[in-house]
């Protein structure tokens, strides 16, 4: 009976060889996925959103956020869309010498590019819905002080949580490598992802989609007084969603996420099941 699950060691042969077509992936089908998958990542930020903005146990409502937000991933990794993080696994590839250096950061810096923009989108859509109205505009209220909590998150605290989240997302994706059918992918990204977003770890292309979403929320004077009300969010701090804030913590987070992939899991997962397994 065959097997249903691929080993260690052919995970990293599979991560290696995805590593390679992504480096070799044509530009405008890099952006077309990247884009795709700050889309579907934006997704599953604003419907955890949308389930959790009521409830006022934090427990409770990280809890179903993790069961909820998964859904980005498994939409990325199944349709094989592009996501900055998960590709910083491209190291392995890159160690294995089947890429150069300089290819893996161009597709890390187009891919992370694209996924900013396929997010914006996804928040501007949203915002135009209509959908922040919810519960007399407490969703967008919520969605401000989300975006504030992001912004004003200091460096070393969104570099360490940076780190702990890629170090899931990263493991999510292997996991879904060991996986030879869709159900067992879905399972294996699921717990992992679930995990990060429970623990309110930082995502950089998530928080992509809840930055911008907390800068279209702040613009509407309703929400924004609704924000002042129940969360005591003053105009002062609301200026921090239009301030180099904004850009200090992307920079942080992205760091964090970097490290997490590259540094925590890619290299750790190549030396020990690629290179001293080459070594009898």
């Amino acid at each position: 009976m065959d097997r249903q699950f691929n080993t260690p060691s052919e995970i990293i042969e599979a991560n290696i060889g995805s590593g390679v077509t992504k480096a070799n992936m044509n530009i405008v089908k890099m952006i077309i996925l990247g884009m795709l998958a700050g889309a579907f990542i934006a997704v599953g930020g604003t419907a955890s959103n949308v389930a959790v903005h009521n409830i006022s146990n934090v427990g409770v409502a990280r809890a179903l956020a993790g069961a909820i937000f998964p859904v980005g991933l498994m939409l990325v990794v199944i349709t094989g869309s592009e996501l900055f993080t998960g590709n910083c696994l491209m190291v392995t590839a890159f160690f294995d010498k089947k890429i150069k250096g300089m290819q893996m950061l161009k597709n890390l810096v187009i891919v992370y590019i694209s996924n900013l923009a396929g997010s914006v989108i996804i928040a501007g859509l949203v915002y135009l819905s209509g959908q922040f109205n919810y519960t007399d505009g407490l969703l967008g209220a919520y969605t401000i002080k989300v975006a504030l909590a992001k912004t004003t998150i200091a460096p070393g605290t969104a570099i360490a949580s940076g780190i702990l989240c890629n170090m899931l997302v990263c493991l999510a994706v292997i996991l879904a490598l060991s996986a030879k059918d869709i159900i067992g992918k879905i399972f294996g990204i699921f717990f992992p992802i679930a995990s990060f977003v429970i623990c309110g770890f930082e995502h950089c292309v998530a928080n992509m989609y809840y930055i911008p979403a907390g800068m279209f929320a702040a613009g509407n004077e309703d929400y924004l007084t609704k924000a002042q009300e129940l969360y005591g969010i003053t105009a002062e701090q609301c200026a921090a969603l239009s301030s180099p804030m904004i850009i200090r913590s992307f920079i942080c987070v992205t760091l964090g996420n970097i490290i997490g992939g590259v540094v925590c899991v890619g290299i750790p997962l190549y030396a020990a099941h690629k290179h001293t397994g080459n070594k009898k």
